[in-house]
Order: structure tokens, then C-alpha cells, then sequence
């Protein structure tokens, strides 16, 4: 994971993955985890629709020659907008989902983009509660926003920061101000 990225927690059945480009041979492997996550899940068209865009990236995540996780990404000017992240159930709460946005978090910072936006249905209790362990933050609900169920959505947001030198923050004191001399 990277060094600017830690979850608060670092649990001892975490697995180490390797992240790489997805392709279209993962197709399948990344439909059976979409389907497995997701009551609406894409298809292969949707999926390959997106994918065609020339801002938007895909990512898989593999442990032991196997796709156990993967992520759709579009890059903006100002953000990146996440579309979808998923992890196979038995690999869940392992630490692949946040090696998997680490990789996002460290891309911050470059040409302009300082957030990572998504949304997440206002019924996935398990997504915001994993995504605000994160460090990112409900922004916005937005309304009637997923088409046929017209269910709400929380937009979410993580915000790169960049800090100081601790020297800039805080200045010496003279002992002499202190006491009054």
C-alpha cells in the first residue's frame, strides 16, 4: 500500500495484491464479482462502454493469479470520479478495496486533481461505513438518482491534502514572551 495511505486499521488477515490495467480478458472474472456485489449490476456492454472513453480506466486487483477485485475510474480535469469498486465477498475486509482506492489517493495531487468523487446508494450501509474509514465524507444526497428504483444516493468525496512543514505551523517561542520579560 502506499506510504501516504494507511487505513486506521491494519488487520493481521490482510493480503498483499497486485493492481494492474484491466483488460478485456478479466471480463469475465470482473463480471462474476459484479454480479456477486451489485442487485443491479453492469453488464459486459456497460462495462465495455465505459471502458471505450478515453478518461475513464479500469483496474483489477489479483491474489494468486486470480481477480479477486476491480475498479472503474474517469479522470476529470479537477477529479477523479470513481464509477464502480468491488471485491469479491470471501476477499472482503482483507484489505483489497483499500489498496484498490489507495492506488487512486496516490494520484492525487497531479495535474489539478485534488478529490476523488462517488456516489454510493443510500441503502449500502457497508460501502459508506468502508468508504468513510477511508477518510471520505457524505457531501451531498442526491435524489431519486438511481433510474428504475429511484433511490437516493449519497455523493461522497475524499479531498487531497497537503501539509505544511510542522517548523511552518508552529513558530519557537522566546521563553521571554512567556513569562512576560
Amino acid at each position: 500500500m502506499n506510504s501516504l495511505f494507511r487505513t486506521s486499521v491494519t488487520r493481521e488477515n490482510e493480503i498483499k495484491v497486485s493492481i494492474r490495467w484491466m483488460s478485456r480478458r478479466d471480463m469475465k472474472e470482473v463480471l462474476e464479482i459484479e454480479s456477486e456485489c451489485f442487485e443491479f449490476a453492469w453488464n459486459e456492454e456497460d462495462f465495455m462502454q465505459c471502458l471505450r472513453q478515453r478518461n475513464c480506466i479500469g483496474m483489477v486487483a489479483e491474489y494468486q493469479g486470480r481477480v479477486v477485485g476491480y475498479m472503474i475510474y474517469e479522470l476529470q480535469k479537477t477529479k477523479i470520479h470513481l464509477l464502480n469498486v468491488a471485491t469479491l465477498s470471501k476477499f472482503r475486509r482483507k484489505g483489497v478495496g483499500a489498496q484498490l482506492v489507495a492506488k487512486l489517493i496516490a494520484k492525487l495531487g497531479n495535474q489539478r486533481r485534488s478529490r476523488i468523487t462517488l456516489e454510493v446508494r443510500e441503502t449500502n450501509l457497508p460501502a459508506q461505513l468502508f468508504l468513510r474509514s477511508l477518510g471520505f465524507l457524505a457531501i451531498d444526497i442526491l435524489h431519486g438518482f438511481y433510474e428504475g428504483t429511484n433511490e437516493d444516493a449519497y455523493q461522497m468525496v475524499y479531498r487531497y491534502q497537503t501539509f505544511e512543514p510542522i517548523q511552518q505551523v508552529f513558530q519557537p517561542i522566546c521563553m521571554a514572551e512567556v513569562v512576560g520579560r
